[in-house]
């Protein structure tokens, strides 16, 4: 049952509206400043009983949303979001700067409701193309803004009610456009504003960083592991202060982009031992905020561009590049873990490179690969044979190696 309250709040709206429309600004003290600003500039511009919003060109628009960061961010937390028009039959918007929507995803009716009104990618709500809106609003104020019911210019959409925040780079301040959240009139509460907020905050976090750079900071996108040898995560350049747990965890992740369910995740971490699942759920919760909130649950997924120096190595050897690929492998993979998973995984990193080597034995990388692996007298000799009859630099630093691995 919808709240009387509510009804009376809408018709309240409805008869203010009607005044403003039919006999000018009379309306003024019942409505909100910034609402009756933005009806007189929709009757300047369009005709109330317009049928739906205007459409940008629609290859323009998605050339704009592929060069937008907006976009990178949505997809590192496009679950959360849609999440969240889900369970709330809501549609939730991503607009640009001038109230041009980049992207959309609805709930089951709304995302109807939606498309009736082109309420869709490409669609223009600005206020002289489609009248009041929360988006316009929250675009021209740059803060977060509500219209109501017959709060919005247009009938249309009287029977909508919107939430909108704006989105800006964390980093230099510059305004991206906004995030609307709208669904129907009869199911507004109050805690609408505060989760258009709390997911535009999302969608910044989740922002390519465009920083200066310096000591801990490059300009990869994403996320950025060195496993191999050492351990390092940067996200967007930023260098990310994780135990050895978590970065375990992450690792698999990973490794794993199709996601992981808590029991999958628990046994590759911890295989036999005694260890909780609420352990694990603790270490993914301190992951999941190092990380901007952007690693799902259900199953557990990174929602960012992932890269992995293990992913590297192995691409290289599948193409022969096995020169380079050996000097990328920094050692063995997480020295010391006590993951079953993980061990598995650097003992085939390793073998699939010495078996490399032993197929092709080349003088400089089997002398890179003797840093590594310095009693491995196998590969040396291989290398050595190669080398019988011709002069190369490489010879004494492989039969000195090779003296060191024997003795």
């Amino acid at each position: 049952m919808v709240g009387t309250d509510l009804v009376a709040r809408r018709q309240d709206a409805v008869r203010a509206w009607l005044s403003f429309v039919e006999r000018g600004d009379e309306a003024a003290p019942r409505v909100r400043p910034e609402i009756l600003s933005s009806w007189t500039r929709s009757r300047a511009a369009l005709a109330p009983d317009l049928a739906e919003a205007p459409l940008a060109d629609e290859s323009e628009t998605a050339a704009s949303w592929r060069d937008s960061p907006l976009q990178v961010a949505v997809e590192r937390v496009e679950e959360e979001l849609r999440r969240t028009a889900a369970d709330g039959d809501l549609v939730v918007a991503v607009t640009d700067p001038e109230t041009r929507i980049l992207w959309t995803y609805g709930g089951r009716v709304m995302r109807r409701k939606a498309e009736s009104v082109n309420f869709v990618p490409g669609g223009r709500w600005d206020d002289r193309s489609v009248g009041t809106n929360a988006l316009d609003l929250a675009n021209r104020t740059a803060a977060p803004a509500m219209v109501f019911s017959a709060e919005h210019y247009a009938p249309i959409v009287h029977n909508w009610v919107c939430w909108a925040a704006p989105l800006h780079d964390p980093v230099t301040g510059a305004h991206l456009g906004v995030l609307d959240l709208s669904t129907t009139w009869d199911r507004t509460h109050p805690i609408g504003l505060a989760t258009a907020r709390v997911l535009a905050r999302l969608i910044e976090t989740a922002l390519p960083r465009s920083g200066t750079g310096g000591p801990e900071q490059t300009h990869d996108p994403g996320l950025v592991m060195t496993l191999l040898g050492t351990a390092e995560s940067r996200l967007d350049g930023q260098r990310l202060l994780l135990n050895r747990r978590q970065t375990e965890i992450l690792a698999l992740l990973a490794i794993h982009p199709e996601g992981l369910t808590l029991e999958q995740l628990h046994a590759l971490v911890y295989g036999d031992q005694a260890v909780t699942f609420s352990t694990l759920k603790a270490e993914v919760s301190h992951l999941r905020a190092a990380l901007g909130g952007q690693l799902s649950s259900r199953p557990y997924r990174l929602l960012m561009p992932v890269a992995t120096d293990v992913d590297h190595v192995l691409s290289l050897l599948r193409r022969g590049r096995v020169a380079d690929a050996v000097e990328a492998y920094g050692g063995d993979l997480l020295p010391g873990t006590n993951s079953p998973a993980l061990c598995e995984l650097g003992e085939y990193v390793a073998v699939a490179l010495r078996e490399a080597l032993l197929a092709d034995p080349d003088p400089d990388a089997v002398v890179r690969y003797g840093e590594h692996a310095p009693y491995d007298a196998e590969v040396l000799e291989v290398c050595l044979r190669s080398l019988v009859g011709r002069a190369h630099p490489a010879v004494p630093l492989l039969k000195g190696r090779l003296a060191v691995a024997r003795g």
